[in-house]
């Protein structure tokens, strides 16, 4: 590529997201050099493949009123293509800081053959939403410092950098922005968010890409389930297993989902909604769904498993958590914090064996400690009501769970619990109640 051509491209279209510490990127670049990398022609591949993203479009469409011909009433959770995404690279030069992103028109990547993120699965994503502000103009964010804070996480265990989290928000933002036309129009949607973290650039050998690369595009989505609002079911997979102690369960990576896939087309070609996973070392112990974390609650108690590093912190679990609390409930969780073996004994559950833990919950200031527990199929058998959250499917009730060839039935519906903090936390989401909390973040 001559230099008067790259000299053209926009500063942050010539750079790439750097490793995290100076230890990780100088490890990459000592793999590479040293026959585990591209090799000596790499710079080429390097230079071709930062000119080929989609170039900035000057002609602003976000003043227009309306994302194309969609049918708002009828939105599902697919991919309607928006006219910006967002980019920010980096490039070994960088030496782990960011540099300017900027917007350009969504498209295409092109990626080399040899790339971290298609060869070794070296990339992370996040999920959010915009939705638009009830009478007024303007859009509000659900705590996406929260994601920026998971991005930074899970880039630490994949030994990737991170933006920091007011770059993270401050893309978020520009991206909402720029895409404001496709954000759908107050109860009828929103527009979700997708940032990714990638090792972009070329390496052979098994070690952290010399470059990276943070992208976010959006797309107008609907319900995320095909029921929409109605009650979900779930099947119990006691052969699959989505995750492992030690492996990266508690964390965003897209490895973490392409195994899933076969479990839960299974599972759709049987009638079912989903698969709930269990543990895999006892099988016993309930893990989360494909795409969400799980509750179950019985007798005014709502427990939801622990995340022990096999269970996804999920943000929304993390919020439902806090609000279960405020109005009442007694809930035996985690929030996304780390577990400290306490004691293994056995502990009267509905009868059940369980493993007690404690947490020290440190994130909302507080010093005080709180019990957790694991729980059980026999807790879940057992249940008033189970249901499912995430960013996606917000607040899911589930009608009923099959394990092992039985079907089991909740209550679902109104005065539900499930229902009760549907309510409250989307009324917080999208605006409609008052945000005592500080969750929520406007753009205007």
């Amino acid at each position: 590529m001559a230099a008067s051509t790259m000299a053209v491209l926009p500063a942050a279209m010539r750079s790439i997201l750097g490793a995290r510490s100076n230890r990780v990127l100088h490890a990459a670049r000592d793999l590479q050099a040293g026959g585990g990398g591209a090799g000596g022609g790499s710079s080429g591949l390097l230079r071709r493949w930062q000119s080929s993203l989609p170039q900035l479009d000057h002609v602003d469409r976000s003043d227009e009123e309306s994302g194309g011909e969609i049918d708002w009433d009828n939105l599902g959770f697919g991919l309607t293509p928006t006219d910006y995404m967002y980019v920010m690279r980096s490039s070994p030069e960088d030496l782990g800081a960011f540099p300017r992103g900027e917007l350009c028109r969504y498209g295409n990547i092109e990626l080399s053959p040899s790339s971290g993120v298609l060869n070794y699965a070296q990339g992370l994503f996040e999920g959010m939403k915009a939705y638009r502000r009830p009478g007024r103009a303007g859009y509000t964010l659900f705590r996406p410092e929260e994601n920026a804070r998971r991005m930074q996480h899970g880039a630490e265990r994949m030994c990737m950098p991170a933006p920091s989290v007011d770059q993270f928000v401050s893309a978020v933002k520009e991206t909402v922005v720029a895409n404001r036309r496709w954000v759908p129009p107050q109860g009828k949607g929103a527009l979700y968010l997708r940032p990714l973290l990638m090792g972009s650039g070329p390496i052979l050998g098994l070690a952290p890409a010399p470059e990276y690369t943070f992208l976010i595009y959006a797309a107008p989505v609907g319900n995320y389930f095909k029921e929409g609002l109605a009650p979900i079911n779930l099947v119990v997979d006691d052969e699959f297993h989505r995750a492992m102690p030690g492996g990266t369960g508690g964390v965003k990576t897209i490895a973490n989902y392409a195994p899933v896939l076969k479990a839960q087309m299974n599972a759709k070609s049987k009638g079912f909604t989903d698969v709930l996973y269990l543990d895999a070392v006892h099988k016993r112990y309930l893990e989360e769904v494909s795409s969400c974390n799980v509750f179950v609650v019985k007798g005014g108690v709502v427990a939801t498993p622990a995340t022990r590093g096999t269970i996804l912190p999920g943000i929304t679990r993390k919020s439902v958590v806090e609000l279960a609390r405020d109005r009442g409930y007694k809930v035996t969780a985690s929030l996304n914090l780390s577990l400290v073996p306490f004691v293994h004994r056995a502990h009267n559950f509905q009868q059940q064996l369980t493993v007690p833990y404690r947490t020290t919950l440190i994130s909302s200031g507080l010093a005080e400690q709180v019990e957790e527990r694991l729980v059980s199929i026999d807790d879940l058998i057992d249940a008033d009501e189970v249901f499912c959250t995430g960013t996606a499917v917000v607040v899911a009730p589930v009608s009923t769970v099959t394990y092992q060839g039985r079907r089991h039935e909740f209550r679902t519906g109104p005065d539900t619990v499930a229902q009760e903090l549907y309510t409250t936390l989307t009324s917080i989401q999208m605006g409609l109640a008052e945000d005592n909390k500080g969750w929520t973040v406007a753009v205007d």
